[in-house]
This record gives structure tokens, sequence and C-alpha cells, in this order.
């Protein structure tokens, strides 16, 4: 009883001390963010631009160009690992995430349509794509029980779902070449293009989701347990997978609202989190939502830096990144059915 008690309370300094450097890591990728670029900022500048109220050339870019993009990383980054957090949780496979079960695909469908008729921002864009990430997620998930499959079955049926959803958009993009011009640079994802009309619907609603799934992380721990072990606990399984994909689906929807098809942040980072922190939902969520915010934010400010004065859509280095660790998984994960 002792050596529980005392492994528990070691748990939890450890969950706290990963709450630190996450909150750390968070700020240091939102400075450098802020910081570095084309043109770089410095502290003296920017204290000067709060001092004059934003009326120098240095205020300027940060309200207008970097603090804009560098939320829109942070945001997009934390709701893109959160949501992949909680369908790996709600699937029960390590290697389900928004871009592979075909959230994001079917967020991009919406956002492809919305385009085509004129929709380039604010809730309507944010709430179609909810709604075609949401629907995605259902029919992989409807599938899947449907045919008796097995977890592994569901990432085929998800790359299935993804590999259809992507052929109606390129359909749409051929039959209305403008369309095309318009949703290139979102296809790849990346952030050049945010604005904070873009920004703050889809910031607002990753918030609520995010305060909503707090108040949940005791009902997904036992959805995690399995359907026989989680029923026999009381729990209407399917209404709470229900829930679980609509909130997830909120997120992934919301964030390519904002910055297109990223790949990997809802695989990598929900994994490398979970080998640290252990699987409770508790811990996960908030240190996937601190870790996946920096992670983007990082990875953006190398697109914009690397390669001075051009710059690499942040979905290019993220596909560099995310395919070795999707095969690092299938080879060392069984499959994606590790407890990892």
């Amino acid at each position: 009883m002792k050596s529980s008690v005392t492994s528990s309370k070691n748990n939890q300094k450890r969950i706290k001390l990963l709450y630190l450097a996450g909150a750390l890591f968070f700020i240091a990728a939102a400075f450098s963010g802020i910081c570095l670029g084309s043109t770089r900022l410095t502290i003296a500048e920017l204290s000067e631009a709060f001092a004059k109220g934003f009326e120098t050339p240095a205020g300027r870019i940060f309200l207008y160009v970097r603090l804009p993009r560098t939320a829109a990383c942070l945001v997009c980054g934390g709701a893109l690992a959160v949501s992949g957090a909680v369908i790996q949780c709600v699937l029960a496979n390590r290697l389900a995430s928004p871009s592979v079960i075909g959230v994001n695909a079917g967020a991009g469908l919406a956002v492809t349509l919305c385009t085509a008729f004129g929709i380039y921002g604010g809730f309507r864009l944010s709430a179609a794509a909810f709604i075609g990430a949401f629907l995605a997620v259902l029919c992989v998930s409807l599938a899947s029980r449907g045919l008796g499959a097995s977890r592994g079955t569901v990432i085929l049926l998800g790359v299935a779902l993804n590999s259809f959803l992507n052929a109606i958009s390129d359909a749409i993009v051929t039959l209305i070449p403008e369309v095309g011009v318009m949703s290139s640079d979102f296809r790849v994802g990346e952030f050049s293009s945010v604005t904070y009309k873009k920004l703050i619907p889809a910031a607002v609603i990753v918030i609520l989701s995010l305060a909503v799934l707090a108040t949940l992380t005791s009902e997904l721990d036992v959805l995690t347990l399995g359907e026989e072990s989680a029923s026999g606990l009381g729990m209407n399984t399917r209404a709470a997978r229900i829930v679980f994909l609509l909130i997830a689906s909120l997120l992934a929807g919301s964030a390519v609202s904002v910055a297109g098809l990223l790949s990997f942040v809802g695989l990598i980072v929900p994994h490398a989190v979970r080998r640290v922190s252990g699987s409770r939902s508790s811990g996960l969520i908030g240190l996937c939502a601190l870790f996946g915010g920096g992670f983007v934010c990082l990875c953006d400010t190398a697109a914009r830096t690397l390669f001075a004065p051009y710059e690499v859509p942040v979905g290019i280095i993220m596909a560099f990144l995310g395919a070795p660790f999707f095969v690092f998984i299938l080879a060392k994960g069984k499959g994606g059915h590790s407890d990892a």
C-alpha cells in the first residue's frame, strides 16, 4: 500500500515537471516564432513598438504578421495534437491520427467546397471544416463496427477514405481551376496567409473544445479500458465514443480551416508525449496541447528561416519529419497496438 502511494506521488511529480517543461517549450517556441524570420525582431524593437503603440515598422510586423501567424501555429498545433490523442484513445490504435483516418481529408473537402462558393474565412468556414471532419471520422467508425474490423483495419479504412475524399477535392479543382489556385497552399499546409478574421473563429472553437474535454478526462480513461470494461462500469460506450469523436473533429476541423492539411502532428506528438507521461488522459491532453503547439510553431519558424529569403510551406517540413516517424512506430509498435 505504501509503495503504491509513493508511486502515485512520484507520478504526479513527474507530470508536474513535464507540464513545466511543456510550458517553457511552448513559450520558447512562441518567442522564436515572433522574433525570427526574414526580418528579425529584437527585444529592443519590440519594447519600442509597445511603447509607441505599434506605429514603428517593427510594431506593424509584430502586430499584423508575426502575432497572428505565431498564434495560429500554437492554436492549430495544440488542436491537432489533442485531436490525435483523443482519436487514438477512442479507436484504441496508436497509429490513428486526424491525417491518417480521413479527418483532415474530410475537413479539406469541406473547405474546398467553401472556396468554390466564395467562402474564405469566418465561422462558416470553421463550421464546414468541422462537419466534414466529423462525417469522415463517423464513416470510419461506423464502417469498422459494421464490418467487425480489427483495429489495424480501421487504419486501412481511413486510408481508403482519405483517397476517396482527396479524389473528390481534385475533381472540384479540375472542374473549377480557380479553386486550385486559391487552395494550393491549403492542400500542403501553411500559415503565410493567416489573418485575424480566419484565426479568431477557429481559436474560439478550439479553446471551448479543450475546456469541455478537460472536464471529460476521467470518462476518456474509462473508455480506453475497452468496450466490455467500460460498459461494466456503467458507461454508454456508443454515446461516449460519439462525443469524443465530435470533440476531436471540432479540434481538427478548426485547425484545418486555418492551416490547411498539416500531416502527422496528431500522430507524432501524442505518441511521443504518451511515452514519457503515460496514458492517463488528465496528463496526456494538456501536455499534447503544449508540446503540439510548440512543435508546429518551431516547424513553421524553421520553414521561414532555413531557406530565407525563400519560404517553404510548413506542411513539407511536417511530411519530412512525420513519414520516418510513422515507419518507426510501425516497426516498433506492433502495428499500432502497443501501449507505449
